[in-house]
């Protein structure tokens, strides 16, 4: 068997694969090139149709149960974007990212919920929440709204 020199990387490489070893230290759970999502919805069939759509699209994906889950990981790397159910048994959507905003800052947060009402909106944009979607009308307009948070965040 032959063995072969590694040749020597332009400083251009360098500075990209140390950039992208740094994201993959701060972000172990994500791939270092796709951002993570987090998915917290009380309905399993919901989790696993998001966590299908959300992959095959290029994300990382974690998902929980309940915002008392989300909450008590301990090692749980950045989110990139969180997409939360508004309705869920122990902490609903509205107040999870009220929380979220005070530990984690910008980080977008995208509601979504199956029992719409006049004031959702209201009460998800006193949080900071900037688009609220309906469930059955997820896929695509979803995964547009996501990459525009994450843009968002990083133009900021």
């Amino acid at each position: 068997m032959r063995q072969v020199k590694a040749l020597p990387l332009p400083r251009a490489i360098e500075g990209l694969m140390t950039e992208i070893s740094l994201h993959h230290e701060r972000h172990p759970m994500s791939s270092p090139l796709k951002p993570t999502v987090y998915v917290i919805d009380d309905d399993d069939a919901v989790l696993g149709s998001l966590r299908f759509l959300l992959e095959t699209d290029g994300f990382a994906v974690r998902t929980f149960r309940n915002a008392t889950a989300l909450l008590n990981a301990t090692s749980a790397p950045e989110a990139d974007c969180y997409v939360i159910d508004y309705k869920m048994p122990d902490i609903n959507g509205v107040e999870l990212a009220r929380r979220l905003r005070k530990s984690e800052g910008n980080t977008p947060v995208i509601l979504i919920t199956g029992y719409p009402d006049e004031n959702i909106s209201t009460r998800a944009a006193a949080v900071g929440i900037k688009d609220v979607i309906l469930k059955p009308l997820l896929d695509e307009n979803l995964i547009k709204r996501i990459r525009g948070a994450i843009q968002d965040k990083l133009e900021d």
